[in-house]
């Protein structure tokens, strides 16, 4: 297994890719556009040529704060290959990527009875918010999607 950071004109890399790894068909053209945006990044772990899991997030910056922060939007690994240590893989290589770009703080979302992740990001050395957080969702279209 391989843990790979992909750039623009990487997206070949995600031509393969395990059964639900991802939560929805690869979209070519959000891929290309992903890809080629600096704050967007998006790592992969691949087995014998095929993605079998993956972390995305953004970096940013904002007005009041000194330094840029990461925002680790999804982490993913496939059925097939959870269990074996492919999701923290993933994320040590984005934490370090964010490190990297001199990012001060990330941080990520998840529900409290998602046990998996409970689990990674706590193993991982993230901190756990004293309070219960909320999340509240706008949609933008009528149709939600």
């Amino acid at each position: 297994m391989t843990i790979k950071v992909l750039r623009a004109k990487d997206e070949a890399v995600l031509g393969t890719t395990g059964p639900d790894v991802f939560d929805y068909a690869l979209d070519p053209r959000a891929i290309r556009e992903f890809l080629i945006d600096p704050r967007h990044h998006l790592v992969v772990a691949v087995d014998d040529g095929m993605v079998i899991g993956f972390a995305s997030a953004v970096h940013y910056v904002h007005p009041d704060k000194p330094w840029p922060e990461l925002w680790i939007n999804e982490v993913g690994v496939g059925s097939t290959h959870r269990g074996r240590g492919v999701g923290r893989a993933i994320l040590q290589s984005l934490l370090n990527l964010g490190r990297e770009l001199g990012c001060a703080e990330a941080w990520v979302l998840t529900e409290r009875g998602n046990n998996a992740a409970m689990r990674l990001y706590s193993r991982s050395g993230g901190i756990e918010a004293p309070t219960d957080q909320v999340m509240f969702t706008f949609r933008l279209t009528s149709s939600g999607s």
